[in-house]
């Protein structure tokens, strides 16, 4: 079992600049704990934590740590927005076609490879998504039998 993050949380979110509630500190450590979740899963979860809380506020808190770089927005196309608290190095993401599971995966080659673009035509580069589609191991037996 890990230890509890909320003091660590605390000072994320001042380091930040953004005011501590007991709202962002829940949902804050509910995107960590969970597994690419989408937005009812992450109300659900800091409802959990304490108490009421409306999508509206879930959506705003979402946005200002996503700013913040606290928390990672992922849109995979022809799925709701998810997020995770697994921020500031070179992962990216698969995703099953069959039953729409997104788990990491580190970058085959290395430390930021995918910001050299072979033309960047002037831009400044920053970060680059990478998502493998594919069928996860469950819907791959499933299909095969």
């Amino acid at each position: 079992m890990t230890a509890p993050r909320a003091p660590i949380t605390a000072e994320e979110l001042r380091g930040a600049g953004l005011r501590v509630t007991a709202a962002r500190v829940a949902l804050l450590e509910t995107v960590r704990e969970g597994d690419h979740l989408d937005v009812e899963a992450i109300a659900s979860g800091v409802r959990g934590r304490v108490g009421h809380i409306s999508v509206q506020a879930v959506y705003e808190a979402l946005h200002a740590l996503t700013t913040a770089g606290l928390v990672r927005r992922l849109e995979p196309p022809g799925s709701p927005a998810r997020f995770e608290g697994r921020v500031g190095d070179n992962h990216h993401h698969l995703v099953c076609r069959s039953c729409g599971v997104v788990v990491d995966v580190d970058c085959a080659v290395g430390h930021a490879p995918c910001l050299t673009a072979a033309d960047d035509r002037g831009f400044s580069i920053d970060e680059a998504e990478v998502i493998y589609w594919g069928l996860c191991p469950d819907c791959s037996s499933a299909r095969s039998t």
